[in-house]
């Protein structure tokens, strides 16, 4: 039975558990032209503190399987418990490159905020996301990325914040090339979404030291190279 998103969790219990840009609000505009259908098994690949399985389990009425490699799996399970979710999402402790699961398995791959940590690299969807995915299975992802290229060109205002872990931060077209690379999905959309300024402003709400930290950042950044992409694929 689907619920209303209103009744998933109360907006303290959303920030108290963000991790990045409000992934809820990401997702929701991801998922407008996906079709999900009651009972179908998703991969929440990089779920953080679980808002986005919880949101899949409670409105779309999916079995999620929430892995993650950050946060502790019995974290989570308490968390799907607490909110009466526990009997859709399986919480799982998994680092991208082992992921524990038979060829095929899901109907649907979905990451938001998470994918550039692993997946920037040529060959990463092919041989890590494409197997578990069934024939004509979706795939689709949401990235925090830039308007424009950087490379070693980084904007004097950002270079205080730029940090080496934040150099998988790449435009659109440099993520739709790479998908293109691979010959068994059929990239159905690459967009930048419009939700990206108020995702990022509810993640400023938040108390949270990272969240803090990034207040300065997005100050300086101004609303100019920022953007958060999002990429739709079927398997072929």
């Amino acid at each position: 039975m689907k619920t209303k998103r209103e009744d998933l969790f109360t907006r303290e219990f959303l920030l108290q558990n963000m991790m990045g840009p409000n992934c809820v609000r990401i997702l929701e505009e991801l998922l407008a032209s996906v079709e999900l259908h009651s009972g179908m098994r998703v991969l929440d690949l990089g779920c953080g503190m679980g808002l986005t399985s919880i949101f899949l389990a409670g409105i779309y009425d999916v079995e999620v399987f929430a892995t993650d490699l950050w946060i502790d799996a019995t974290d989570n399970y308490e968390r799907f418990k607490s909110v009466q979710l526990d009997h859709k999402i399986i919480p799982i402790h998994a680092d991208a490159h082992e992921l524990p699961y038979a060829k095929g398995f899901f109907d649907v791959v979905i990451s938001v905020d998470a994918y550039h940590y692993f997946g920037a690299k040529r060959g990463f969807l092919d041989e890590y996301i494409v197997p578990l995915t069934k024939k004509d299975g979706i795939i689709a992802v949401a990235i925090p990325g830039l308007k424009k290229d950087f490379f070693n060109d980084v904007p004097e205002v950002i270079k205080p914040y730029w940090q080496e872990e934040d150099m998988n931060f790449y435009s659109r077209s440099w993520w739709h090339a790479l998908w293109r690379e691979s010959m068994k999905i059929k990239i159905e959309q690459s967009l930048s979404l419009s939700c990206h300024k108020k995702a990022w402003e509810d993640w400023l709400e938040c108390d949270n030291p990272y969240a803090k930290r990034d207040i300065e950042m997005m100050k300086a950044e101004n609303g100019q190279y920022f953007d958060t992409i999002g990429l739709i694929a079927t398997v072929k």
